[in-house]
């Protein structure tokens, strides 16, 4: 009677989703998620082949980077982030999403606003801000999405029938909170009210509270619902997560102007950048060892669970890449690494070997549950996840090793045209690291589409109870 009752209970929340909602932000989240990176691979083979896409602007590197970068950051991993969401907050406040109607004309105007958007870069109107090129149209319509789903998502968690504050809830309100306020600065102040070097300091700050105070929080929803759940298992320290999640709003807010160390900005605030940054060590060596800790008992079965493999992994690529943003902050480590291929190692790292990651492995998890299916084959799956991974580590590893090269060759006075040459083969290695994500990222897609084309499966007996038992 008693696992009688736990299963209704979890039917009953089930019910609480608007699952073609889900749905249909997720299909977007994957398009983009097919396309973006690939504006990626294209403009990597210019380092090793500058004319193989002719000398039209609109195919130049200028044009097509704000594409992969944007598209990344607001496309792929921000619109799955979207779709996510609406499949979680009713399943922890126990309530329907409030307005939840208001869903579908939100992912319309996210979508086609980023479609615009892109076409916009594409053809040169860029305001010349990195993560805020886009025009101040555009911004305009990602201010109003994401204001529109901060109050859908508030008001929802007021009304809850859980009196309890689940983690993943703590973050979700946060991060959303903070990138309201965020995109006043970055969209509507920054660009037009600020100048000189105070500009180049504040978007020091804006991009890395795009960074830190949305794909980061945002990426902490995501894992610590779906790793308990994939495993099932609770999750490990409740402490833990309350330090993450304080030792993060007090120490990510001063560290954006690390990047800006030997500049006129005032040494005390670059000061203050470098102590913070290192002080970031605090929240992410605790939301690890929460998140392995999770694992505990549970690595039996890890070969076997495709979503946990995914949150896994992007756990490790956070490591080793928050490890490089901490340090690359010293002046000391500064000094041969600024300028290099040593901290686009450390953003792809992050942003796409992390977060990207775990919003895709959430969505493994959750496409079959909303489409009542199987997902098609667990082999191609598989192949999917070791061919993101192998692309991933190793362009971590090439763009890490070609940036201290290229570093300590300028260090010790090489002519800068002379180091490109030393610098080609590292370039050439990260275009195959990147079709081999690439082809990892089409295969998964080509997967999740042929889930929804194969026949519904009934789940087994139990299976649906076992998500809510994890928290």
């Amino acid at each position: 009677m008693v696992e009688r009752a736990a299963e209704l209970s979890q039917e009953d929340l089930d019910g609480l989703v608007d699952r073609p909602l889900v749905r249909l932000w997720l299909y977007w989240g994957l398009f983009w998620l097919m396309v973006t990176p690939t504006f990626g691979v294209t403009i990597s083979a210019m380092f090793n082949y500058p004319d193989y896409l002719g000398t039209t602007l609109e195919l130049t590197f200028g044009r097509l980077r704000p594409l992969h970068v944007n598209g990344v950051i607001f496309g792929a991993f921000s619109t799955l982030f979207f779709g996510l969401c609406y499949y979680l907050v009713p399943r922890l406040t126990g309530v329907r999403m409030y307005a939840e109607r208001l869903g579908y004309p939100l992912a319309w105007l996210w979508n086609l606003g980023l479609v615009a958007g892109m076409l916009s870069l594409a053809f040169g109107y860029n305001q010349g801000l990195e993560a805020g090129e886009l025009p101040l149209p555009i911004d305009i319509v990602i201010f109003i999405v994401v204001a529109a789903i901060t109050v859908q998502t508030l008001l929802t968690v007021a009304r809850r029938t859980e009196p309890q504050l689940y983690v993943s809830l703590w973050y979700l309100v946060a991060a959303l909170v903070w990138t309201v306020m965020n995109l006043i600065l970055g969209s509507f102040i920054l660009p037009f009210a600020i100048a000189g070097i105070n500009s180049a300091a504040w978007h020091g700050l804006f991009i890395h509270y795009i960074v830190g105070l949305w794909i980061t929080p945002a990426g902490y929803v995501l894992i610590y619902y779906f790793l308990p759940a994939s495993v099932q298992n609770p999750i490990y320290s409740h402490k833990l997560s309350l330090i993450g999640f304080w030792s993060l709003a007090l120490f990510y807010p001063f560290v954006g102007i690390h990047h800006y160390l030997f500049s006129p900005i005032a040494d005390w605030a670059e000061t203050l950048a470098i102590i913070t940054s290192m002080l970031l060590i605090v929240p992410v060596w605790t939301v690890l060892q929460n998140f392995f800790g999770t694992m505990i008992g549970r690595w039996q079965s890890f070969g076997r669970n495709l979503p946990a493999k995914f949150l896994i992994m992007g756990s490790l690529m956070y490591l080793f890449g928050c490890f490089q943003g901490s340090v690359e902050a010293l002046r000391s480590i500064q000094q041969p690494t600024h300028f290099t291929d040593f901290v686009i190692s450390h953003s792809h790292l992050t942003v796409f070997g992390t977060f990207v990651v775990w919003a895709i492995g959430g969505t493994v998890y959750v496409w079959p549950k909303i489409h009542d299916r199987e997902l098609w084959s667990f082999k191609l799956g598989n192949w999917s996840f070791w061919l993101i991974t192998f692309g991933i580590t190793l362009m971590g590893l090439d763009l890490t090793a070609g940036g201290l090269q290229q570093g300590f060759m300028w260090m010790a006075g090489t002519e800068w045209m002379d180091s490109l040459v030393a610098l080609l083969p590292y370039w050439l290695v990260r275009t195959v690291a990147g079709i081999s994500m690439d082809i990892g990222m089409s295969l998964l897609v080509f997967n999740l589409m042929m889930t929804v084309l194969a026949r519904p499966a009934s789940a087994p007996a139990g299976a649906v109870a076992a998500e809510g038992a994890a928290y």
